[in-house]
């Protein structure tokens, strides 16, 4: 299992990124995924995630009504679009891939990870 996130950049407070993590090796219909991301000096921290069918999520407290999930299972690729982008959401992202079961927002719950891609929000 590969996993390949893209689409980080700097962008101004209030401002919209979408980012992908194209997935290879198994079918992403047939998993649960997810989103988390980590900031300078902080754990890594759930922020998104959705089943394998798409049809149920899960947000974070702090992106809950900025944050949408989803998924083309299709093409195999995950996106967060985020939107009123704070400067507090900086960090770097990184897309997972669900291992099993336990906690949805627990990292160790996740066995495959990509890259991890920044997003940088100015103030």
């Amino acid at each position: 299992v590969q996993l390949q996130a893209s689409g980080g950049g700097l962008v101004q407070a209030g401002g919209s990124l979408r980012l992908s993590c194209r997935a290879s090796g198994r079918p992403l219909g047939s998993v649960s995924m997810a989103w988390f991301r980590k900031a300078p000096g902080k754990e890594r921290d759930f922020v998104a995630w959705s089943a394998a069918t798409g049809l149920s999520t899960l947000y974070a407290d702090s992106v809950a009504g900025r944050f949408t999930i989803s998924r083309d299972n299709a093409k195999n690729i995950l996106y967060p679009q985020m939107d009123t982008l704070k400067p507090e959401d900086t960090a770097v992202y990184y897309c997972a891939q669900s291992a099993g079961h336990g906690s949805l927002k627990s990292p160790s719950t996740y066995g495959y990870w990509g890259q991890g891609t920044q997003v940088t929000v100015s103030s």
